[in-house]
């Protein structure tokens, strides 16, 4: 006999959990089926080694809403954040480095060891990228009007949207429409000289990214980076106390305490549907499970390529689903260590003293070019010869996570293409990329390899298999100017309908994206409960 509730969410990500709990708010029958034996998907904590909790996926915290975090009770869950302080670290080939601080005077200070110029321009720098987040974030929690199937309230929505445009001013507004538009190369060649200063910034524009600092589009995911107020001012990230995964599970906790149920090992085989209405799921083992709603927390091309018959589909909407760009070309490097990395340009005094590079985010790209060259590499279906690298050391700042003396290291590394030219991501390849990872580290932090007594990697490919993450890509989806806001998934479908009825999207495939967020899970229960008042 099938089971019966009011909705059922596929898919225990950190979306899916805010969908459920604010669903759950409202006296709402919630179930939540997740696939794999923990909740949490990309935002996740796993132990892969005894004793080492570790970030397996994502690993900062900046964009979660606080308007959900406060609504959710999170803080009454486990929440907690360490906001990230001094914010970045690189060095540099001929012994220098510089630190990006909270403090603008001491990262002022910094930046004029390279360039007076840029120096001065860096706080008008950031008042504009901050005038172009506050806008931006302003439609984070927003629905998107559909530009095709428009009905009244879009045209409506869009003159709106129009009108809050104009606040931008004149320079504003020119400065949000290249900003789009711009790679990243050209937005900060446009406003500093320094080499140096450019590359630490431009890493927020390609990391994650199937691109380079060249290619259109990059500055736009600079600026999605620099929003967020999950660590307190606009655009700093945090370390999550219990790693990534306590956001996640004080989702489910919330969502629990107003009576949703969560499944684990619950994989979902198949969408029920009947006269082009959702009305359940059958799982893996063959149990079916019914409800009034379906929400797939799924990215777009999982959910209707792989969940829903074609039958069901009109051929257009299936057909802009298969052109989906969704390929990521990163790859994440976990390490347990026995000690903490000793950077040439800037020494600790022992291996096992904390150090100001330890507490940011440590960037491995001493140019623009370097990035260019890694990036031509993935162009080619070559995991890059030389990577660039974000490292963190979440211990730095939680002794909840690692033994006593011992650190966690996470590496965030490009260009691994998911589609790679006459190879495919086996171990030996894994290997061999990391190697080169802590090679590239190694330039300017010796001691590293000594310090290494476990490694976990983790392909594109991994990231698809293991995580669910169609083509190993961290954000759902490429979020290329064609494939944001009321063109995401695709257009006409943008406000977390589907054509097929009672079924919704929750994930990061919808507006506002990727990174771990909540505002889709958040627009999504908005919309489903406006469904279903009707």
């Amino acid at each position: 006999m099938s089971k019966q509730c009011d909705v059922l969410i596929i898919g225990g990500g950190h979306n899916g959990l805010v969908t459920a709990a604010y669903l759950a708010r409202t006296g709402l029958q919630v179930t939540v089926l997740e696939r794999r034996a923990v909740l949490g998907g990309a935002c996740v904590t796993e132990e892969p080694w005894p004793g080492y909790r570790v970030s397996t996926l994502s690993y900062l915290c900046s964009l979660l809403q606080p308007r959900i975090i406060e609504e959710l009770e999170l803080k009454r869950f486990g929440y907690h954040i360490y906001p990230k302080d001094p914010s970045f670290f690189t060095a540099f080939p001929d012994g220098r480095h510089i630190f990006f601080w909270q403090d603008m005077q001491k990262t002022v200070a910094e930046m004029a060891k390279f360039s007076r110029r840029d120096a001065e321009l860096y706080p008008q720098y950031e008042e504009e990228l901050a005038q172009l987040a506050e806008w931006v974030e302003s439609l984070l929690l927003e629905t998107p009007p559909n530009v095709v199937r428009r009905h009244l309230s879009d045209l409506l929505t869009l003159g709106k949207l129009g009108l809050r445009s104009l606040k931008l001013g004149d320079d504003g507004l020119v400065r949000m429409i290249k900003i789009m538009t711009q790679s990243v190369r050209d937005f900060l060649d446009e406003r500093f000289e320094s080499d140096e200063i450019k590359t630490t910034l431009a890493t927020d524009g390609v990391i994650g990214t199937n691109g380079g600092p060249a290619t259109p589009g990059t500055a736009y995911i600079l600026l999605h980076h620099v929003m967020g107020g999950a660590a307190g001012p606009r655009g700093l990230w945090g370390f999550i106390r219990g790693g990534m995964g306590a956001i996640s599970e004080a989702l489910a906790q919330s969502a629990q305490a107003k009576g949703a149920t969560i499944r684990t090992d619950a994989e979902v085989e198949q969408i029920l549907i009947k006269d082009g209405r959702a009305y359940g799921v059958v799982l893996k083992n063959g149990e079916e499970l019914r409800a009034k709603v379906v929400v797939s927390n799924a990215d777009p091309k999982r959910t209707f390529l792989n969940f829903v018959p074609a039958e069901y589909l009109p051929a257009e909407f299936r057909q802009s689903l298969q052109s989906f760009r969704v390929e990521g070309c990163s790859i994440k490097i976990n390490l347990a260590l026995d000690g903490l990395p000793n950077f040439t340009a800037f020494p600790n005094r022992s291996d096992h003293e904390i150090n100001l590079p330890h507490k940011t985010t440590m960037h491995v790209c001493p140019t623009m070019d370097y990035i260019d060259r890694a990036w031509e590499d993935a162009k080619q279906g070559i995991p890059s010869r030389n990577p660039m690298l974000e490292c963190t050391i979440p211990t730095a700042y939680d002794d909840s996570i690692a033994p006593p003396g011992k650190h966690i290291m996470c590496i965030f590394a490009q260009y691994a293409p998911y589609s790679l030219k006459d190879a495919v991501w086996d171990q030996t390849l894994k290997d061999k990329f990391a190697d080169r990872c802590l090679d590239a580290l190694a330039d300017y932090a010796p001691n590293i390899k000594n310090l290494v007594l476990h490694r976990q990697v983790i392909s594109p490919l991994d990231m698809e298999r293991e995580y669910g993450l169609t083509g190993g890509n961290i954000f759902h989806g490429e979020m290329d100017l064609d494939q944001l806001f009321f063109l995401r998934p695709t257009a006409g479908w943008a406000q977390y309908r589907t054509p097929i009825q009672q079924l919704y999207l929750c994930g990061s495939g919808t507006h506002p994206g990727g990174g771990v967020m909540g505002a889709p899970g958040y627009n999504a229960a908005r919309e489903i409960l406006r469904d279903l008042k009707k």
